[in-house]
């Protein structure tokens, strides 16, 4: 089974963007996964291919017609895969998401524009509403390309070594701790001691515990569910 990422789009040509770099290409040049775009302007019947219109009761900016958005996602053979929208409004994107989403035939994704998405069409069609953050850009374009990012790469074979996706930010409701590398000294700064000591358990502990502390400090949030679930588990 193949990973199809799809995004439904007013700008195909924003697409692969950042996809189309490193190891992601890679993988997608040998098949490990796919991606497709959906012109959504191409649903348009009318004859300047308008695909909004001003919204209900008044106020700034355009909105997305129903009849464009759900013809152009009526398009697109779901399967099991599900259907997602960028919005500011969303749900926020976690890890714990990004992996159950890794782990199935794909995703497909409708990146929105102006001022939102008709609602009648979010509805019918069961649109999971997903946010990357509490910033309002231009469009879903740049969140989409996140999102398929953070699901491909935990698919095998995308990356070199499958640990370098198990110890990082927010797998264990933590962040990551500090990376060093050569050289030893730099601008004054050295390395750890620790981390050249060659004792594997003092790494570990010093790792844990720097990541523990930089959760405590950046985010609270985190810092009281891992707690909780460090609490349970002991």
């Amino acid at each position: 089974m193949t990973f199809t990422a799809t995004c439904l789009t007013l700008y195909p040509e924003a697409f692969p963007g950042a996809l189309g770099v490193s190891l992601l290409e890679t993988a997608r040049k040998n098949g490990i996964w796919a991606l497709e775009t959906v012109d959504i302007r191409s649903f348009s019947r009318h004859k300047h291919a308008s695909v909004d219109d001003t919204p209900a009761g008044g106020g700034p900016g355009m909105v997305l017609r129903p009849d464009v958005a759900a013809a152009a996602i009526d398009s697109v053979e779901l399967g099991s895969r599900p259907l997602i929208y960028m919005t500011p409004r969303g749900k926020p994107l976690t890890q714990a998401r990004v992996r159950e989403w890794a782990g199935g035939p794909g995703v497909v994704v409708f990146c929105g524009r102006f001022e939102g998405l008709d609602e009648r069409v979010i509805e019918a069609r069961q649109m999971e509403e997903v946010s990357i953050g509490d910033a309002v850009l231009a469009g879903g374009e740049i969140p989409a390309q996140y999102l398929i990012e953070a699901c491909v790469r935990l698919i095998p074979g995308v990356l070199g070594k499958l640990a370098s996706t198990e110890d990082e930010s927010f797998e264990g409701d933590c962040l990551e701790y500090p990376h060093y590398t050569r050289p030893r000294v730099w601008e004054g700064r050295e390395i750890p001691d620790v981390l050249l000591s060659g004792d594997h358990a003092k790494v570990e502990r010093w790792r844990r515990e720097k990541s523990e502390e930089i959760t405590q400090r950046r985010r609270p949030d985190l810092w009281s569910r891992y707690q909780r679930r460090d609490g349970e588990e002991r």
